[in-house]
């Protein structure tokens, strides 16, 4: 059981008003995405993958890869204590789902064929995900030269 002190809960009536449809069925049904049909799928920008549903920070962009799956798929979320995980024994098979842990939203599922350094995939739905760009900003090292 989430005991965050910042937990999100919303009656089933504020979270349709807040989500499209399709965010709604798969973020709070438990639904997935069509494989490669996600706007994240092939996205390759620098930046933070946040929790459609509440904004907690969920994914750096630097951990995201091709597993040729379909879906967006990271090796590690951004920060501990950011997902919680739970089986889940639907559609025939035993998998481990993925939640926010602020708001307990399905975010996807997570599988052992990752890449090193963690050899994890977090495989995540694009819906249920928001994308905030790294600033763009010049470093401080170009502002000295």
């Amino acid at each position: 059981m989430n005991t965050r002190p910042d937990k999100v809960v919303k009656t089933e009536q504020q979270w349709r008003e807040q989500l499209t449809p399709e965010q709604y069925r798969i973020c709070r049904e438990q639904g997935t995405e069509r494989a490669f049909s996600g706007k994240y799928y092939a996205h390759h920008a620098d930046g933070i993958y946040c929790c459609v549903c509440c904004g907690e920070p969920l994914f750096d962009g630097a951990s995201k890869y091709d597993s040729g799956s379909g879906w967006p798929s990271f090796w590690q979320p951004l920060a501990a204590g950011s997902l919680d995980s739970h089986q889940d024994r639907s559609h025939g098979m035993v998998r481990t789902e993925i939640r926010c842990a602020r708001c307990d939203a399905h975010l996807g599922h997570l599988f052992p064929d990752g890449p090193q350094p963690t050899g994890l995939r977090y495989c995540i739905n694009s819906a249920s995900l928001d994308f905030e760009a790294a600033e763009q900003a010049g470093n401080e090292d170009d502002k000295e030269n």
